[in-house]
């Protein structure tokens, strides 16, 4: 009996046994689990977000946690995080030690580092968006994802060699985005053509090269296909007709040629198409079949022939750009009249006929852009109730007639540029009521009358552009009242009367054009106290008198003063060489300083007047009076007048590190003798301390513009305010709170009520300030900024509109001048053509970047270089949209390795890096904007060849 009970015992304890072995399997999952959750907290703890203020396990269930989905075992299935500011890099090890994890969402965020091959154990995953963030480095090998239906990494910051061939296990792709990463150069991946199962394919921007594979054509569940911004050439393939559930095509920004492939009329669900930037020719006839498009953008090709009548049949359409290409004949005239339209531009072209008048019929048109072409008749009546309209360019063309009443005063209008045609009558006296008119640009035209009053109301007016009609008549007084106003040329009209004295209170002016009119009377002396003043022609006129002497106070570019009735001695500072030609024309006019100009001393003859004499006497002895004041005034005043800031009893200084001096060392340093740099909000001074150790100190200045406090003059003391100024409280706030060996050092911030200085360690060339005017009093939108051509991004020099991502295209110049040795605008480039444009030119040609490397820089450092320029080109992406952020840039020069990235330090065998860079300001005049961060680069010709950041 004995046996026989062991016997049957022994079953049941294996049976026991093994139900103790899941018992303790069972409880030990959830605590595994636990663990690998509080790693990827601890990974991302410095992240500002309260995403993870749930994920505490005393208080809240683990599948309670913020982000996190369990399955019905209470495994945890899915992280989802996205758009919740994460920063820190991601501990793959733990993450994938869920074992039933199938989802991973973190996009858009600021996760950086490298993604380890840890990621290949989530073998069980299906959805994957690393997307928008700032990662380095290469993408691990995928081939172990083979459950992987979403596949999202798009502008994530990695570069190197993509894992192409890793797609030839992932067979289960629904989704595909990877986009916007500086990969290396590679033909289309055919590994991608047998992932038939795909809706969305994002290759844009990711060194793809060579055609277009005619298998294309096998992804026949494709929605949405994006190779925009690579290197393809060669003809699109006939294969891509065959994806008929396609509605959205982009191509633009390739070197594609040839014309649409026969067929592609049948791609009906297109609902965007964009092939612009290529070399596409032919007509647009396969177009016509395209009834439910959207959006056509086919600009900057060589496609010929006549827009298709068919397409103002369509019902959707709100968008046609077709600009910069050779199109003959007619727009259709029902254009717009059946759908939504918006915009149109189809600008450069060879195209006739009268302007499509139905276009905003809907009222929602926001864009007639049809300049450069030979369209005649007038403007049509409907547009004068066209409200939404925001541009307006039909110049050069050979429209004319009258303009419409009520496009003068359209309230949204910024732009209308009427240049180069035969417009006549009057300017709209309802002028004033245009409240967003920025460019009013009327020139070459037969248009006559009196400018109306009422312009001085328009007061968002930037650029008045009247040159070459028959405007006659006076200019009115409220011209003054313009106080954003730029550029105003009147030049060859027939204007009369005498130059309005209240032409000194549009401070902004830059450039002034009179010439050619019948002005008469005095030169306005209040001319002279415009600051910004640069070009000043007032020749081929009337006038008369003396030229004011303040005429000497603005640094001009230009003078032309020729052809007047002006007399008397021509002012000392401006008898130079090179005003010579400004004066001629004037037989009035004496000085000394200048050749054929007669002498001062024998103007009028002999003085034997006694009248005369009596005068220079009573004259001189005033002159002696007075330099006897000024002698005694300089003698005795305090040493403080000469000072930028005024003493004060109190300071309020805020520091930010360990500091060896005091507030009052540095006060009594702002001297204009240590003055090292101006910019448009304020100086920067020098300052040496008793141990020698040197500092720089800006002097952000201040006053009252437009209501409210702003930089402006630190010469001045303003009254009390506590506000401060933007530029200000942005760097203090940025600077003060960064600790990093490649951020340029903030000490400290000293403020009394009327005077704002930040103190940085010093480094040489190009602190600088830009000066930016508010638009309609918006605190997010510029209208007038300084720019120098080359290093401003094309929506702004196009369309006027800049954001963060037209800093980043002005960064990428500079970037793409240190390393190619060029500078933004060359002759060897070519008519019209940039370092932007040069650097694609060439890329595309040869198919590399390392010939593009400046020859200074050593071979071995090419590739650190090569990377830099890489880089460069995507921060000058046409596209603003494709554009990293100013804070991508700054992390992938900063986190990335010196040799594997970037190369912050070109040379390898640098081991210190000494680059600075100054978060919260602009280069001056390059950086079309302060809305985003700073940042000059220059490369620095030493021996360690080192990036400087400033």
């Amino acid at each position: 009996m004995l046996p026989e009970l062991t016997s049957r015992k022994q079953p049941c304890r294996k049976i026991l046994s093994l139900l103790c072995f899941f018992s303790l399997i069972s409880l030990s999952r959830p605590t595994t689990e636990l663990q690998a959750l509080l790693n990827f907290q601890t990974s991302l703890s410095k992240s500002p977000t309260n995403a993870f203020a749930t994920w505490v396990p005393d208080q809240y269930p683990l599948c309670n946690f913020t982000g996190i989905t369990c399955n019905p075992n209470h495994m945890v299935k899915e992280i989802n995080l996205p758009l919740q500011n994460l920063s820190g890099t991601l501990p793959f090890d733990s993450i994938c030690s869920l074992q039933s994890l199938e989802k991973i969402s973190l996009g858009s965020n600021a996760l950086f580092g490298s993604v380890t091959e840890d990621l290949s154990n989530c073998t069980n995953l299906k959805y994957l968006d690393l997307g928008l963030n700032s990662f380095t480095g290469k993408v691990p090998d995928l081939s172990f994802l083979t459950q992987l239906k979403y596949l999202n990494l798009n502008q994530s910051g990695f570069s190197g060699q993509f894992p192409w061939k890793s797609l030839e296990n992932l067979t289960q792709l629904e989704f595909l985005s990877i986009g916007d990463n500086p990969f290396d150069r590679n033909p289309f991946p055919l590994e991608v053509l047998n992932l038939d199962k795909l809706y969305r394919l994002y290759l844009a921007n990711c060194s793809i090269e060579g055609e277009i594979p005619e298998g294309i054509g096998n992804l026949t569940l494709l929605q949405n296909l994006e190779i925009q911004y690579n290197f393809l050439f060669g003809e699109i393939p006939e294969g891509i007709t065959k994806l008929k559930n396609l509605w959205q095509l982009e191509l633009y920004n390739n070197s594609l040629s040839g014309k649409l492939p026969v067929g592609f009329g049948n791609l009906t669900n297109l609902i965007n198409f964009d092939a612009s930037t290529n070399k596409l020719e032919g007509d647009l006839s396969e177009i016509k079949h395209l009834v439910n498009l959207v959006s056509l953008q086919l600009f900057e090709n060589e496609f010929s022939g006549e827009v298709p009548v068919e397409l103002g049949e369509f019902k959707s359409l709100q968008g046609l750009s077709i600009y910069r290409n050779k199109l003959t004949g007619s727009l259709p005239q029902k254009i717009g009249s059946n759908s939504d339209f918006d915009f149109i531009d189809v600008s450069e072209n060879f195209l006739t006929g009268p302007i499509p008048p139905e276009m905003c019929k809907n009222g929602k048109m926001t864009e007639l852009l049809i300049g450069e072409n030979n369209f005649t008749g007038g403007i049509p009546e409907n547009y004068a109730s066209c409200l939404s309209l925001d541009r307006f360019r039909v110049n050069k063309n050979s429209l004319s007639g009258i303009v419409p009443a009520g496009i003068w005063s359209l309230p949204n209008l910024t732009i209308f540029d009427l240049t180069w045609n035969q417009f006549e009558g009057p300017l709209g006296s309802t002028i004033g009521e245009a409240k967003s008119l920025a460019q009013l640009l009327l020139a070459h035209n037969r248009f006559s009358g009196e400018l109306p009053a009422r312009i001085g109301v328009a007061t968002s007016l930037v650029d008045i552009q009247l040159a070459s009609n028959r405007f006659a008549g006076e200019v009115p007084v409220t011209i003054g009242n313009l106080k954003r106003l730029g550029n105003l040329h009147l030049e060859n009209n027939l204007f009369s009367g005498p130059i309005p004295e209240s032409l000194g209170s549009c401070v902004s002016l830059n450039d002034i054009n009179l010439a050619g009119n019948s002005f008469s009377g005095l030169i306005p002396a209040s001319i002279g106290s415009l600051r910004s003043l640069n070009f000043l022609n007032l020749s081929d006129n009337k006038l008369s008198g003396e030229i004011p002497v303040s005429l000497s106070s603005p640094r001009l570019s230009l003078l032309d003063l020729s052809n007047n009735q002006l007399t008397g001695r021509i002012p000392d500072s401006l008898s130079i060489e090179a005003f010579r030609s400004s004066f001629v024309g004037n037989p009035g006019l004496c000085t000394e300083n200048l050749r054929n100009f007669r002498s001062c001393s024998s103007v009028s003859g002999k003085s034997g007047d006694f009248r005369t004499i009596i005068s220079c006497l009573l004259a001189g002895a005033t002159v002696l009076s007075l330099s006897l004041l000024c002698f005694m005034y300089v003698k005795c005043k305090p040493r403080d007048r000469d000072r930028p800031i005024k003493r004060r009893s109190s300071w309020d200084m805020k520091k930010f590190h360990v500091l060896s001096f005091s507030e009052e060392e540095i006060v009594n340093a702002i001297t204009k003798e240590n003055l090292i740099g101006k910019g448009g909000s304020g100086n920067v001074y020098r300052v040496r301390l008793g141990c020698g150790k040197q500092l720089a100190v800006k002097h952000i200045w201040k006053s009252d513009f437009g209501g409210r406090k702003s930089c402006h003059s630190s010469s001045s003391i303003l009254t009390k305010g506590q506000l401060r100024c933007r530029e200000f409280d942005a760097e203090v706030a940025t600077l003060s709170s960064i600790r990093h060996v490649n951020v340029v050092k903030l000490y400290c911030s000293i403020t009394s009520e009327d005077s704002n200085l930040l103190v940085y360690e010093y480094f040489s060339n190009d602190f600088g300030l830009a000066k930016v005017l508010q638009a309609n009093g918006s605190n997010n939108s510029t209208m007038v900024i300084a720019g120098t051509h080359g290093y401003i991004a094309p929506e702004y020099a196009y369309a006027c509109k800049v954001n963060e991502k037209s800093d980043v295209y002005s960064f990428g110049v500079v970037l793409m001048e240190l390393v190619t040795g060029k500078k933004p605008v060359e002759t060897e480039f070519g008519n019209s053509v940039d370092i932007v444009q040069w650097v694609s030119n060439e890329m595309r040609s040869r198919g590399s970047v390392l010939h593009l490397v400046d020859a200074t820089i050593s071979e071995a450092q090419n590739p650190d270089a090569a990377r830099v320029l890489t880089i460069a080109m995507h921060c000058t992406m046409k596209n603003p949209a494709l554009r990293p952020s100013m804070r991508m840039v700054v992390q992938m020069l900063e986190e990335a390795e010196p040799c594997e990235l970037t190369g912050i330090v070109v040379n390898k065998g640098a081991e210190n890096i000494s680059g600075r860079y100054n978060w919260s300001d602009t280069y001056e005049k390059e950086a079309p904007s302060m809305e985003a961060a700073r940042a000059r680069v220059e490369l620095e010709d030493s021996v360690s060849k080192k990036f400087y950041l400033y």
